[in-house]
């Protein structure tokens, strides 16, 4: 039995260890439970087939993520797994130009030739955009694509951990520092003690850098803040099923049961370290364009703030791989915005790598490399 330890339990750590344990694999997942994980701050929209992104490389991760996410959320129901945070409520894509509202329609119709999952494509007037998202704004049309999902990051999280563990992964929380010999890591050390493993693999996120750096590596990995706002609106929405609102800025809108909706979020590109507090900035950017999407919302309970570091690689594309010059390491990083989506697509991904098993996505495209600054972007 081959013996995993995974450094991180965001998504895309918990989906790695799931998927190691699954296969057999002895594994311990190893993390600091520090504030501030994008994972524990995020929800997500699983949609990416609308994407304007040129970069081929990421749009075949995230849609081979969204392609992975029914049969993945299928199996873990079937370990007992009710609360996952996924459903596949579908999307609207918001629009006031007729014109870029074609094209979007146009662009959607030709990605779904090799991503049927996409579901169905239908453009919107008002009154029916209005009719499956109540509070938003009037005067805006949507393009509708049954196929899209949205997720809670913590629920999958946490569900994703808890399989594992019932399939054999120990957990423990505690600061990892990576052990080696020669050019082979042999395992970690918490808090004085040796765990030994044959392959360690960092999933570390925005943290990652500080774990690699006593090898010699600079990993170059930089984070984004992200503020999250949670609200609940009144008790006579039945919120649970409405789609996710991709507006034509940066924000998003989320539904969930219980009447709860997610405004997100900011994007603060330079924050000051790891710096979790709140801001009255934040919260008013969240709300300036949250409300001038959605002006029902006006009226709702505001009931708490998230922040999280979304961790990015150079040319904003994961890197994914074993680390060139080193025995027993495997890394991936640099998901950015878009981990909910990737993130469990990913980890199948490194599990496979580790259990020397074929994968299913060509890994030159995101070679380590290019975050150690060799390989140009």
């Amino acid at each position: 039995m081959k013996k995993v330890i995974v450094v991180g339990s965001g998504i895309l750590g918990a989906s790695t260890a799931y998927q190691l344990a699954k296969r057999g694999a002895e594994v311990i997942v190893v993390d600091r439970k520090d504030p501030g994980q994008a994972t524990d701050a995020a929800a997500g929209i699983i949609c990416p087939w609308l994407s304007q992104r040129r970069n081929k490389a990421w749009y075949r991760l995230a849609k081979e993520g969204a392609r992975f996410y029914p049969g993945l959320i299928k199996e873990l129901q079937q370990d007992g797994e009710s609360e996952t945070g996924y459903a596949q409520v579908g999307a609207l894509s918001l629009h006031h130009d007729p014109d870029k509202m074609l094209k979007m329609k146009e662009r959607a119709e030709l990605r779904k030739k090799d991503a049927p999952e996409i579901g169905d494509i239908t453009p919107l007037h008002e009154a029916e955009t209005q009719l499956l998202w109540p509070l938003l704004a009037e005067g805006v049309q949507a393009l509708h694509i049954s196929g899209a999902a949205r997720i809670d990051g913590r629920a999958l999280r946490d569900a994703l951990v808890r399989s594992a563990q019932r399939s054999g992964a120990e957990v423990i929380h505690g600061d990892a520092e990576l052990q080696f010999q020669d050019n082979r890591v042999t395992g970690v050390m918490i808090d004085g003690e040796s765990l030994s493993a044959d392959t360690v693999i960092v999933c570390a996120g925005a943290w990652a850098r500080p774990l690699l750096k006593p090898l010699g590596i600079h990993f170059n990995v930089h984070f984004q803040k992200a503020q999250i706002m949670h609200v609940q609106v009144d008790d006579a929405f039945d919120t649970g099923s409405w789609p996710v609102v991709i507006p034509p800025t940066d924000q998003y809108l989320l539904s969930f049961d219980q009447q709860k909706i997610v405004i997100g979020s900011t994007h603060e590109n330079e924050p000051q370290g790891f710096d979790t507090k709140v801001t009255p900035g934040g919260m008013q950017e969240i709300l300036n364009k949250g409300l001038n999407i959605a002006p029902g919302l006006a009226d709702s309970t505001f009931q708490e703030m998230r922040v999280g570091f979304r961790p990015f690689t150079p040319g904003f594309l994961p890197v994914i791989g074993n680390i060139p010059g080193w025995e027993g390491l495997i890394t991936a990083n640099g998901l950015g915005a878009s981990g909910l989506t990737t993130g469990p697509f990913i980890g199948d991904q490194l599990a496979k790598l580790a259990l020397g098993m074929e994968l299913d996505i060509d890994l030159q495209d995101y070679d380590p490399l290019i975050a150690l600054g060799e390989v140009g972007v």
